[in-house]
């Protein structure tokens, strides 16, 4: 069976990138995926610093990068900060390219996220892109950016807006049919 690791690069109460890893994570099990919702709250790792390698890596980071390389499908929805990837997702990526053997090279890689402004994280999301292919991951080409987020899901946490509905299939469709040989 194909499994997939979900993630949020906030982990803040009431998230809406929690929110929207919960919601690609039904449309997964849906689809006949096994699903595993993951918290980076629960995966201490201190800010990347090269003088904490080669002794104190943290466990948290070893232990993620397994996580990452046994699901074929990881999904991060990611909040935009600045135009960027968040400072959580970041340091996430940033320890677990130090992993070896690279976490990046087993699973296809879908990225959405949410954001109060009307571009809904796109310009985060193509940064979060860059830095994930620079480290050999395979992303799919749907980019799920969705916003303003106080409108964006009920109280079901399913999006509201059609267009973003059938923005969420494509890329389950993606996910599931794309491969990494």
């Amino acid at each position: 069976m194909t499994t997939a690791l979900t993630l949020s690069g906030s982990i803040r109460k009431g998230s809406y990138n929690v929110k929207l890893q919960h919601h690609v994570g039904r449309r997964l099990e849906a689809a006949g995926v096994a699903v595993t919702a993951i918290d980076l709250g629960d995966f201490d790792m201190p800010i990347f610093n090269e003088d904490l390698e080669p002794d104190n890596v943290p466990e948290a980071a070893v232990r993620l990068a397994g996580m990452w390389r046994s699901h074929d499908i990881v999904f991060i929805a990611s909040p935009e900060y600045n135009g960027g990837a968040s400072p959580l997702i970041v340091n996430t990526i940033t320890w677990l390219s130090r992993q070896k053997p690279s976490p990046f090279r087993h699973a296809v890689f879908g990225i959405g996220g949410v954001s109060s402004g009307k571009y809904g994280t796109i310009w985060g999301l193509s940064h979060l892109r860059e830095s994930l292919t620079k480290v050999g991951t395979l992303v799919v080409p749907t980019l799920l950016g969705i916003g303003p987020a106080e409108a964006a899901f009920d109280d079901n946490g399913d999006p509201v807006e059609p267009a973003i509905s059938r923005k969420v299939d494509q890329l389950i469709d993606e996910l599931t049919h794309f491969s990494r040989g």
